[in-house]
Formats: structure tokens, sequence, C-alpha cells
């Protein structure tokens, strides 16, 4: 799952060759490779009869390979909220299904503690976050996470959902559509793009992917333009990203997500989080380091009075290597962070 920086592009092409480039991550193919797989494994450290949740499954590639190290008293949940998704991993899960070792269940991971409690399991053994979209969603131009085919301005991970990206778009204020843009897609362009937006939609609404691809194209300086198609980005990615951000409510849900798989874990459990942009992944670098630190006494205390003791230890940190970038290119951006949870003092 989740979106990755395609290969750098020859600078000495033309920098605006017609047609809008696919965006970070996207593509025609939906074949979903797992990413950083053999560092999950360590990291999350699968035990044969240990409990265990792939938090956003997608189309099963992890949780296969963790399915497979369970032994029969074993147990992976996968949870998605994406109907779609599930179907996928039900497939490629089918074995272990009917062995009773994996359960895929249509929820949300904010509501991970209901999941268990709705099956008796007080705790479990390892918590995996692959956060981002997975190829399944971005290569579906129904789902409008990309603007490489024409789709609608829809970009919810659940298709029950109430808010689209249409709905941001066309209903917005132009302060609020700025923030949204600045704070969840670092745009430089902001309050321009968000300007620009709200004078076409005078017009007529803006109903599809590449319409708004190239309205952000257009309120973007030429000198931007041929800046970022030079790194290998299209200038509207920011701007999906930053929608897609917003319609799913992403870095709340994962700061909340996060929390709840935290409490679940037993002593020792492990938490493996893979991110995909800076946002996500200075959300979880902070959680992981709030859950690592101990005492936060002034210094020139003699001893410390506050008594704090850290609740978990971090444990791992990896990058992809050039092979598996050069393999599947929409891991480049991602980011896997691991935490183990200390015994109750």
């Amino acid at each position: 799952m989740g979106e990755a920086k395609p290969p750098r592009r020859n600078p000495n092409r033309n920098p605006n060759p017609g047609p809008p480039r696919p965006p970070e991550g996207s593509g025609e193919r939906a074949e979903h490779r797992p990413v950083l797989l053999r560092e999950v494994l360590r990291h999350l450290v699968v035990r044969p009869r240990g409990v265990y949740i792939d938090a956003t499954v997608g189309g099963g590639g992890h949780a296969y390979e963790i399915a497979r190290r369970l032994g029969p008293s074993g147990k992976l949940l996968g949870l998605d909220v994406d109907p779609e998704a599930l179907t996928v991993a039900e497939e490629r899960l089918r074995a272990f299904l009917e062995r009773g070792v994996v359960e895929l269940v249509r929820a949300s991971y904010v509501d991970l503690e209901r999941v268990l409690d709705e099956r008796g399991i007080e705790a479990v053994d390892g918590v995996l976050f692959d956060l981002g979209l997975s190829s399944l969603q971005l290569a579906d131009p129904r789902r409008g996470f990309s603007f490489q085919r024409e789709g609608p301005l829809d970009m919810r991970f659940d298709p029950e959902g109430t808010r689209t990206a249409a709905e941001i778009v066309n209903t917005y204020p132009p302060e609020e559509l700025a923030r949204i843009l600045r704070e969840y897609g670092e745009e430089r362009y902001a309050a321009r793009i968000a300007s620009a937006i709200v004078e076409a939609r005078r017009i007529k609404p803006i109903e599809t992917t590449r319409e708004l691809a190239d309205l952000v194209l257009r309120a973007i300086p030429q000198p931007a333009q041929r800046a970022s198609f030079r790194r290998g980005l299209h200038p509207a990615t920011r701007t999906f990203q930053a929608l897609r951000i917003a319609v799913n409510r992403e870095l709340e849900n994962v700061e909340r997500g996060l929390e709840a798989a935290f409490r679940r874990l037993k002593p020792g459990g492990r938490l493996v989080v893979i991110s995909f942009h800076s946002l996500e992944d200075r959300l979880v670098k902070r959680f992981l380091r709030e859950k690592a630190r101990g005492c936060v006494c002034p210094p020139e205390l003699p001893v410390c009075r506050c008594g704090r003791v850290p609740e978990a230890r971090i444990v791992g940190r990896a990058l992809p290597s050039e092979e598996e970038i050069a393999e599947n290119p929409r891991a480049r951006s991602a980011r896997l962070r691991a935490l183990e949870k200390e015994p109750i003092p």
C-alpha cells in the first residue's frame, strides 16, 4: 500500500509534454507488491502461536507472508475499510481463511479495539500498519485517487464514507481550501490554487480528476511547473495528496489507530509502521519517541521526581534497498519504524 515517487525523468526532455504524467505513486498496473517485506517480518517477529493484526490488509501481500509463519493455534486479523481490497485479499488468503488462521474484517484500524473485544481477544503479539494507498485503489479510475486516467473526484478509502473530494473542492471556502493544501500537501502555492478552484467552480462544478489536475497546473507558475516535472512529479501531486488526506481524515485516524494498537499490545509485542510521506512519518516518529520517552524532569534536578518510565523501546528503522526500488518504484518513499512494548513495571 501507499504512495511512492516514480523514477526520475530525464531533465533534458520537454518538462511539460502534453497530457499530465502520473502523480506520485500512480500507475496503470494493479499488481500488489508488499513493500519492505523482509524488514516487516524481521521486526514483527512472527511467532507460530501468536496473534497478529494487519491493520491495513489491502491486497494481502504482507498478510500472506505473516500467515505462512503461523501455526494452527496462531491468528491473523486483517482489517480494511475497502470492500474491493478485502475481495482481493480473500482470494490471496483463501487457504489460510479455510484453516481458520486468518480472518478478514471490514473495519477501520480506529475500531481495532472493538474488533478485538467482539472476538474476546485481550491482547496481541504484533500489529502492522502499511499506510497510504494501495496499487488497487490507484489503478481504478472510479476511485478518483489518480489523474493518470479520467475519474470522479472521490478519493474515499471507504466507498460508504460521506465526504468526497468533490464536496471539498466545490463547497469549501477558499481559506479552508488553502489550509488543507498547505497543511496536508505542503503546497507552496496553496492560496493560488484555492483561488483558481473557487473561480472555476463559479462557472461549473469541478467534477473529474483531470479537470482538477489541469486547473492546478494552470494555477502554478511555469518555472515551478518545470521544476516539478524535472523531479518526476506532476505539479498537482501535492493537491491530490492533501485532498485525499482531508477526505479520509488520515492523520487524525493514524494517531487514533496507533494509540489503540499500542494499548492492545502484549508486553514484548511489536508495532511496525510503514509510512509513505513526510506528514505520516513525522507523526509516527513522534508517537514512537513519546512511548519510548523516560524521565522528563529538568536536567538540573539531581534525582528524578516525575517517575516517568518508558512504555516501549524503539527497535528498528528501515528504508527500501536500491534493489527493491528498482523492482518496485512505489517503494521509493517508504519508511519503516518499529517499536516493542515494555513490560509493565
